[in-house]
């Protein structure tokens, strides 16, 4: 079997149409969707994308479902900052009240056996809950007790949009990137599960896409932009901003 994890879409449909056409293309049996399809510039167009996909899907709710949930629920998320609570406000104005309960059933871990892989944990932050924050920096001795017990030689997570590969005790743990908001190269980042494991990265007109996104009433369309599409920041500065936030 054969399995594409894609995470962290955050609306941008241009780059997830770049990513099923590879997904596409690589014959794939499986699509595990990781969390944080939303909030983002089009995010109800990039939801019909997924729900119209004629391949078994599968879903982990992110941080993002669970604010835009409580914005649909008529209360503005404690947790979100306020810089970013018109995102929020907004991403659950642009949704049918249909989708509320499709989201809020999404779990938050999804286990598969992947051909010579064995079973595979997908999480969206850690196993534990979807905002913990760690990279391939982080120190293995407080990540153990997260990892411990899980009984699965793999987890696949997201969150932080940087794609890794480490081993925490005996569990190998990968982080698929993101496909909407990647850090480091401009494109789509993604994971190929089968025989092994495959990071895998999807180019697109991100100009085209720019224009796309900018034809939206997306409260910050030109930031967006500037940011996660046309330049997305490096991995050193990211990794450098995370160091303050992460498990302590």
């Amino acid at each position: 079997m054969r399995v594409a994890a894609i995470y962290d879409i955050h609306g941008n449909l241009p780059a997830l149409e770049a990513v099923i056409e590879d997904i596409r293309r690589a014959e794939i049996d499986h699509v595990v969707v990781g969390g944080d399809v939303l909030p983002g510039p089009m995010p109800r167009q990039t939801l019909a994308c997924l729900l119209g996909l004629d391949i078994p899907m599968h879903f982990v709710y992110g941080n993002g479902e669970v604010a835009v949930l409580e914005q649909m629920a008529g209360k503005d998320p404690a947790t979100v900052p306020e810089q970013y609570r018109p995102i929020i406000r907004w991403t659950a104005q642009q949704l049918p009240e249909s989708y509320q309960s499709m989201l809020a059933g999404w779990p938050g871990t999804v286990r598969l056996k992947v051909d010579e892989l064995g079973e595979v944990l997908f999480c969206h932050a850690t196993p534990r809950n979807d905002t913990e924050i760690f990279t391939r920096l982080t120190s293995e001795e407080l990540l153990l007790p997260i990892f411990a017990g899980l009984n699965v030689p793999l987890v696949v997570c997201g969150h932080t949009h940087m794609q890794f590969d480490r081993m925490i005790g005996r569990t190998r743990v990968v982080n698929a990137g993101s496909v909407g908001m990647p850090f480091g190269n401009a494109g789509a980042d993604w994971l190929l599960l089968g025989s092994e494991v495959e990071f895998r990265h999807s180019s697109y007109d991100v100009a085209e896409a720019a224009e796309r996104i900018r034809k939206t009433d997306y409260p910050q369309a030109e930031d967006f932009v500037a940011r996660y599409i046309l330049q997305p920041p490096s991995e050193e500065e990211m990794l450098k901003a995370f160091a303050r936030v992460e498990l302590k």
